[in-house]
This record gives structure tokens, sequence and C-alpha cells, in this order.
């Protein structure tokens, strides 16, 4: 079983920005699909984005389309989120999970239960 492990949550004011990272264990991290979830308070887990296995893909929520990119370094099992010009309402807890392997049905990465292993979750908090 893979382990993920975020990093790079805090606190920040509306317009700023923030990276978050999610450190990948073991080989085969290039054979599957990366993405990013997020929880705000009282609210159900949603899809934020989504990288291919070579990163040549992305597939982002309409909510952060613009504002945020996901990148990955496959040679240091990282996946990365570059979130710029955040809101309020972007304020959860982050998680990565990993997605389909390799040859899987891409444009099901919005859906989680297409993600076996999760992360613990880093918390961002966006001040007005």
């Amino acid at each position: 079983q893979v382990q993920l492990v975020e990093s790079g949550g805090g606190l920040v004011q509306a317009g700023g920005s923030l990276r978050l990272a999610c450190a990948a264990s073991g080989r085969t991290f290039s054979s599957f699909a990366m993405g990013w979830f997020r929880q705000g308070p009282g609210k159900e887990r949603e899809f934020v984005a989504a990288v291919s296995w070579s990163g040549g893909s992305t597939y982002y929520a309409d909510s952060v389309k613009g504002r945020f990119t996901i990148s990955r370094d496959n040679a240091k099992n990282t996946v990365y989120l570059q979130m710029n010009s955040l809101k309020p309402e972007d304020t959860a807890v982050y998680y990565c999970g990993r997605g389909p392997r390799y040859g899987g049905t891409w444009y099901a990465v919005p859906r989680d239960y297409e993600y076996d292993s999760w992360g613990q979750g880093t918390q961002v908090t966006v001040s007005s």
C-alpha cells in the first residue's frame, strides 16, 4: 500500500498563494494518475484537480480553473498543487489521492471512488 504525505498548507490572505506537495512512497508512482480533493467545513469532499501518469494531461474543477495548477515530478515521487488568487471559499482540508492506473479511464479522475489511497490531508485557510 502506498503512503501519501501532504505538506504546504497554512493560513493565507485572500488573493495570496500556496503550494501544496504530496510525496508518495514506493516505485510505482508514475503508473498512476494523481489527484487533489478538498473538504471544506460542513461540506462533502470535492474534486479539485488531477494529473495524468506522465503529467501531460490535467483536469480541473471549474471552481479552480485558471487559478490552480497541478503538476508532478515522477523522479521525486511528488505531485504539486500551486494555488494562486486564493479565495475564502478555498478554505478546506486538501487531500491527495492515487487515482487510476495507467491505461485506466482518465475521465474518471473526478470520482473519488477511483482513488485507492489517500494522504492525511493538509489544512488551507484563506482569510478575507
